[in-house]
């Protein structure tokens, strides 16, 4: 007796089950929410093209060519995106630092939407892989060395595989392999280098550290943060490095921070998040300030990033842009 057929899900659902994949990936080329725009506009051409198709190569690989098209067309016109960091040297903690300048600067993602569920140790490398550091450093390679460092290095494609992705050969991925890598040793980051995840992250020091911000204590503070910590503040390229130098800005040009609610987020790039509500200058009430996101190593905060631009950054992560009374 024949067995009965298994009908195929329809391809709305066989596409939606690679939207996270591939919105991490494109964010790891891009880096900015317009992944979510290229996964979009990878379905649309998939769709379109869907009947002519006809199962050549695995669905997979035939959806990861297109958003790698998406993104190097993306690419092409746009300027480098980057964290303060990477323009220049670190700055004295003075107002007058203080500049905005034409730059396109890394965003970030909420976990939920660039971390797949799973095996916890690919969660864990997932995580480590959208890191703010890595993904700024893996803007400095041209895409196409780009494309290849993320399918092999962090998606774990045979070589072979990527070649045919990109229709080239497999010499011409290995050498671009190689040299991807040398670039990315210039700035010491790959996804193991990074900080631990999320989940590694201390929630009593978390506690503590939101405790100590809201209540402005200098000793906690001190306590708390590494003293090599770095800080900074899109879309001012101001950083600020050194345990000391943060504290001095927070207790100098910073002060209208004192008094601030910090409400926990969903995880960004893999760190711990908070929405900062700072005291409006009138003092009634708050406003919405920044999405902390907060990197911890080794029991102390060692990388303080304040995402400034709060009416695009706050609805992505669910946060509201009023303060959100008891």
């Amino acid at each position: 007796m024949s067995q009965p057929t298994t009908l195929a899900p329809p391809l709305e659902e066989q596409l939606e089950q690679y939207r996270v994949e591939l919105t991490a990936y494109c964010y790891r080329m891009l880096g900015s929410v317009d992944a979510e725009d290229a996964v979009q506009e990878t379905f649309i051409r998939a769709w379109r093209a869907y009947d002519s198709f006809e199962g050549r190569s695995a669905l997979r690989s035939w959806l990861y060519r297109i958003a790698t098209n998406i993104c190097f067309d993306m690419l092409e016109s746009r300027k480098r995106r980057a964290r303060p960091m990477d323009l220049g040297p670190a700055g004295e903690p003075i107002v007058e630092n203080l500049r905005t300048p034409d730059q396109l600067w890394i965003e970030p993602m909420p976990d939920g939407r660039i971390v797949s569920d799973g095996d916890p140790a690919e969660v864990v490398a997932s995580r480590e892989s959208v890191r703010l550091a890595f993904v700024a450093a893996l803007q400095h390679l041209p895409p196409r060395q780009r494309a290849v460092l993320i399918l092999c290095e962090v998606l774990r494609w045979k070589a072979a595989e990527v070649a045919e992705l990109l229709e080239t050969s497999v010499a011409s991925v290995n050498s671009a392999l190689q040299r991807a890598r040398a670039t990315l040793q210039t700035s010491d980051a790959t996804p193991s280098s990074t900080a631990p995840s999320v989940d590694a992250a201390d929630a009593e020091l978390l506690e503590r550290y939101v405790a100590a911000f809201e209540a402005y204590d200098m000793s906690a503070l001190t306590a708390l943060i590494h003293e090599d910590a770095t800080q900074s503040m899109p879309p001012f390229d101001l950083w600020l490095a050194g345990r000391e130098d943060i504290l001095t800005w927070w207790f100098g040009p910073g002060i209208t921070c004192r008094d601030s609610r910090v409400v926990a987020a969903p995880a960004a790039n893999g760190a711990p998040a908070f929405g900062q509500y700072r005291p409006k200058p009138n003092g009634d009430g708050y406003e919405p300030w920044a999405l902390q996101v907060v990197e911890i190593e080794d029991g102390k905060v060692v990388e303080l990033t304040f995402f400034l631009d709060v009416e695009t950054v706050f609805p992505r992560f669910g946060l509201p842009l009023e303060y959100p009374r008891a």
